[in-house]
């Protein structure tokens, strides 16, 4: 159904699409990439080509084999029947559109009436419901969710997301692709944020709770998750290189997901942002400012401060990845990988936990509670019955 040299579509030459559209190129597929936005395919096309350079000034490609892969290349202007009939004959079609469930369903529909029956409809979507996207197809048993994280051609990890209505066998063919285009995949359950989006929620939500509490401001914070915590960036540098827009969306559709479970709840401050337009770096301002001679805010290097920040984002994360176990969302082994090689955490959340201890762990969530009566730091049931009975949380036994 999909063999590494079957014809692949993705809809939407955004960032993310065009990378998506570049791996599959590179591992030998003849590839369509159809977006509504003539500037948007001329983007892509130039990147692809200075890509392509780029492999070939570091040795890791031929000038011939650069060609090669371009040449797989082919660009379509618009997303009607008509328009995407290019794409009647692909195994899979990848959609990497507008984060909006009501486009991405009449794209859907619309391929279908385009594609042969036996082609996989994936979605790129990073937290709505696949079922809900599976809905507006005739044949749901072909949606699935392959999740992949930006940059594309670099970042290892796709998650891979069968709905209730996916069949095993088209779940499995899209991670055998993944596979076949040397991806580390993860099956996740088709909840909101899946993983990675999930279980990272508090690494900005409790960071930006403890700027509006004014335990330490935005510099600080980032000093202190990056030089104690080991993280690669802090979460106010992090959330102004995503963009507030794509930040805030995928936290406000987890948040409405969930049935606003307070764990997931949204801040005013980052909406604040988004309202102004300060998306961060791409707009030029976010937390912070990135004008021209704008001094870099100095931040507060006390080191025991520090710890008491990472003490408390650490422990809603270990928490968050805990109860990603117990819902079943997906195993330990892949909230560990989906973590490290999603979003480059320095250790497996899990395994982080077992080094703190459990017990201390619990201890930290119901403090919090207990001070703030804020069910946001509710302990996951897991967690608490790996405390009584002495289990690992790395444990994939039910307990």
């Amino acid at each position: 159904m999909t063999s590494p040299r079957l014809p692949i579509g993705v809809v939407g030459a955004g960032a993310m699409g065009a990378g998506i559209a570049q791996v599959a190129a590179v591992h030998g597929h003849e590839v369509v990439v159809a977006d509504a936005l003539p500037a948007a395919l001329a983007r892509a096309r130039s990147g692809h080509e200075k890509a392509m350079a780029r492999e070939v000034e570091k040795g890791r490609l031929t000038p011939d084999d650069a060609k090669a892969v371009l040449a797989r290349l082919t660009y379509v202007h618009g997303v009607s029947d008509h328009e995407l009939s290019p794409m009647a004959g692909c195994a899979m079609v990848i959609e990497a559109i507008v984060e909006r469930l009501d486009a991405k369903q009449e794209l859907l529909r619309t391929l279908e009436r385009v594609v042969a029956s036996e082609c996989i409809l994936a979605s790129n979507t990073s937290s709505l419901s696949i079922a809900a996207l599976a809905g507006a197809c005739t044949h749901k048993h072909r949606v699935v969710g392959v999740h992949f994280f930006n940059p594309a051609p670099v970042m290892p990890l796709v998650e891979i997301i069968p709905a209730i209505t996916t069949t095993t066998a088209v779940a499995s063919a899209a991670q055998a692709l993944a596979v076949s285009w040397k991806k580390t995949t993860v099956m996740a359950a088709d909840t909101p944020g899946f993983i990675v989006n999930r279980v990272a929620r508090p690494f900005y939500g409790e960071a930006l709770r403890l700027r509006e509490e004014g335990a330490a401001d935005c510099a600080t914070i980032d000093w202190a998750m990056r030089t104690v915590g080991g993280f690669r960036m802090g979460p106010f540098e992090l959330m102004d290189f995503i963009g507030h827009d794509v930040n805030f969306a995928v936290t406000r559709s987890v948040f409405d997901s969930m049935f606003h479970d307070p764990r997931y709840r949204p801040s005013l401050q980052q909406q604040r942002l988004v309202e102004a337009g300060w998306l961060g770096r791409k707009t030029g301002r976010g937390f912070y400012d990135y004008a021209e001679g704008v001094p870099t805010p100095v931040p507060v290097e006390d080191p025991v401060l520090a710890q008491r920040i990472v003490d408390r984002v650490l422990a809603m994360l270990v928490n968050e990845a805990v109860e990603a176990v117990h819902l079943r969302i997906a195993s330990v082994a892949d909230v560990e990988l989906a973590m490290t090689t999603g979003v480059n955490y320095p250790k497996g959340l899990l395994a982080w936990g077992d080094a703190i201890g459990p017990a201390i762990v619990l201890d930290r969530l119901q403090a919090m509670q207990d001070d703030t009566g804020d069910d946001r730091y509710r302990p996951s049931v897991r967690l608490r019955r790996a405390v009584q009975t002495g289990a690992s949380l790395l444990d994939e036994r039910r307990f």
